[in-house]
């Protein structure tokens, strides 16, 4: 098999398929803590090579097509040039959205191909998710149209003008500023393009270059001073969303997912390998390590008037995002982690001190407005996280995210794949192809233990048996990877694969009740200490919704055992069963 051949552990997986699910899933978490997902050469070849393409790629094309610069020879007099940066963004958001940067490639469970977005959203018929359907006119409906197509076009078109677009006068430097014509061109197809379909706004990653773009109006030293800021509440973000119980799981999980790691690190992630699965005190020494230099440099560089601590700062920042992309973690959200160092580098290394920083501001309203806007998102996105995207909420690294997990009838795949217009096969389909159904299957519910490794994960895998009675003669996928092949993208948003997706598979395959099982679990809000459920049937609705606490999932294993095989849940709402129709369900039921 060579470059594809993935690592597997030495059982026979036929009758590890024959094993209950619970026991499935402790086979794959041993595994995982030792060999990550298990990925092939080839699977690491890719992500390197996809690295390369998005440094070299801009770089050649922003020399070649910009007056001024100089060419690519000349790259170390004009690579701080403000155009430069203006449309390495642009480049990032075109790469991002023509589905080359997060969620693609075999750690995002996409095969063959190993992209989808463009190959989807180019296509008509394929799932379309507007997000204020009932209030935005011209938006109802879940099927890509013709005119879908177009809008995304349109935005693809825009952000090609804008990366090969000449520089108007303005800034320091030879080669000027991007138009303003050209930035509200790239800001208007965005927008018009996301009320009507939030998967395609999402895979923009508006959550941070299209706010980055939209500063780029600003006259020159506050557009600087307003990225930066951005970049810091980007920063402080995500270290605020770590301030809870399940960040330390994310370190475990994620490191040893990193194929340049010993087996005997890996092993110290955990409290005692292999019959103690949860984060040890190295993770925890990780965990909070990594907040603390998210709060403090990102606050140093803000303030910094240049020499050797800003030089440090940066140094520090750059060391804490390579190891973010040495562990390869899942999402690959790798470009993201070169992007921030490249920005630190040209925004803090460039330009401080005097002269650009809050005092310096010449419309501060502008820059104070943009700046609270992304403040208020954050805010949300933490103590209301069922309002908000979990990207504009910043919690990108928590572990404490919007999730679901899909238990379906075998043969329910199949039916997606007949009923269901997509540019790839279900992931089951497409991993059949290279491989042998028994190790197909070990690597797809790889996915599954994946999540169980993280504490929502226990809650997850723990709330199976209330969905259906024998969980052993179902299908279970994990939600975010089992979307990726029916919408085309896929990074961590559980809202994209809740209700409103259950509903739009539901017109068009007719599943009867009980095909389809669907656990959502809500993210923890950061001032509660437990989490909302609910178990949605894709025929019948919600089954029954309820809570579950964050310390009822700390304390297991992430496999559950025989002895435990749940997790303590309370029932707020319950459908009554036929022969209790009629009887209300208690609203404050303890299980």
């Amino acid at each position: 098999m060579g470059l594809i051949a993935p690592t597997l552990p030495d059982i026979d997986l036929g009758e590890w398929r024959r094993q209950p699910y619970l026991h499935r899933i402790k086979t794959q978490v041993l595994h995982w803590a030792e060999n990550g997902f298990g990925s092939p050469v080839g699977t690491y070849f890719f992500y390197i090579i996809k690295m390369a393409a998005y440094v070299l790629l801009p770089a050649w094309i922003i020399a070649d097509s910009t007056p001024g610069l100089g060419g690519l020879g000349n790259i170390g007099s004009w690579w701080t040039e403000p155009i430069v940066f203006q449309k390495f963004v642009v480049f990032t958001i075109l790469f991002e959205v023509l589905g080359f940067g997060s969620g693609s490639g075999p750690l995002t469970m996409r095969f063959l191909p190993p992209i989808g977005s463009m190959t989807y959203w180019l296509r008509p018929g394929t799932l379309r998710l507007p997000p204020w359907p009932a209030v935005v006119p011209f938006t109802k409906g879940d099927r890509r149209s013709i005119v879908d197509v177009l809008l995304y076009g349109a935005v693809v078109g825009s952000l090609v003008w804008g990366l090969i677009a000449d520089g108007v006068p303005g800034g320091p430097g030879n080669a000027g500023l991007l138009d303003t014509t050209v930035i509200l061109a790239i800001i208007a197809s965005i927008g018009v393009m996301g009320l009507r379909d939030k998967t395609v706004y999402l895979a923009c990653r508006s959550d941070q270059y299209l706010i980055m773009v939209i500063a780029f109006l600003f006259p020159f030293v506050d557009m600087i001073v307003a990225v930066k800021l951005v970049m810091v509440a980007v920063w402080w973000g995500a270290a605020t969303s770590k301030l809870n119980h399940h960040f330390p799981y994310v370190v475990s999980v994620m490191v040893a997912n990193g194929p340049l790691r010993p087996k005997w690190f890996k092993r110290r992630l955990f409290k005692n390998f292999p019959t103690d699965m949860r984060p040890s005190k190295v993770s925890f020494t990780l965990a909070h390590t990594g907040t603390v230099v998210e709060y403090g440099v990102p606050l140093v560089l803000l303030f910094s008037q240049g020499g050797w601590v800003t030089t440090a700062c940066i140094a520090i920042m750059i060391i804490f995002h390579s190891h973010i992309i040495s562990a390869i973690p899942a999402g690959v959200p790798l470009e993201w982690n070169i992007f921030v160092i490249v920005g630190s580098l040209f925004l803090f290394g460039n330009y401080h001190g005097e002269g650009y920083g809050l005092t310096d501001l010449t419309s501060p309203l502008l820059v104070a407005g943009l700046l609270g806007a992304v403040l208020i998102m954050i805010i949300i996105g933490n103590t209301k996280p069922a309002k908000i995207s979990f990207l504009h909420g910043m919690r990108y690294y928590a572990g404490n995210w919007d999730t679901t997990m899909w238990i379906m009838r075998p043969g329910v795949e199949d039916t997606l794949d007949e009923k269901v217009v997509k540019s790839a096969k279900m992931t089951i389909k497409q991993l059949n192809t290279l491989y042998d159904k028994d190790t197909s299957e070990f690597l797809l519910q790889k996915a599954v233990a994946w999540r169980t490794m993280h504490a929502t994960g226990r809650a997850l895998i723990g709330i199976v048996p209330r969905a259906v009675e024998n969980p052993d003669d179902y299908t279970i996928r994990e939600g975010e990877f089992h979307c990726g092949a029916l919408l085309g993208w896929n990074f961590g948003e559980g809202h994209l694969h809740d209700e409103q997706m259950i509903e739009a598979l539901q017109r068009r395959c007719q599943f009867k009740d009980g095909d389809v099982r669907v656990i959502v679990m809500e993210a923890q809000p950061i001032h509660r200490q437990s989490q909302r459920y609910r178990i949605v049937d894709a025929a019948t609705g919600v089954v029954e919704e309820g809570i579950v606490r964050i310390a009822d999932l700390v304390n297991r294993q992430p496999w559950l055992d025989d002895d435990y095989p749940t997790v303590p849940v309370q029932v707020t709402w319950r459908r009554p069963a036929p022969q209790e129709r009629g009887t209300p369900a208690s609203p404050h039921a303890e299980v």
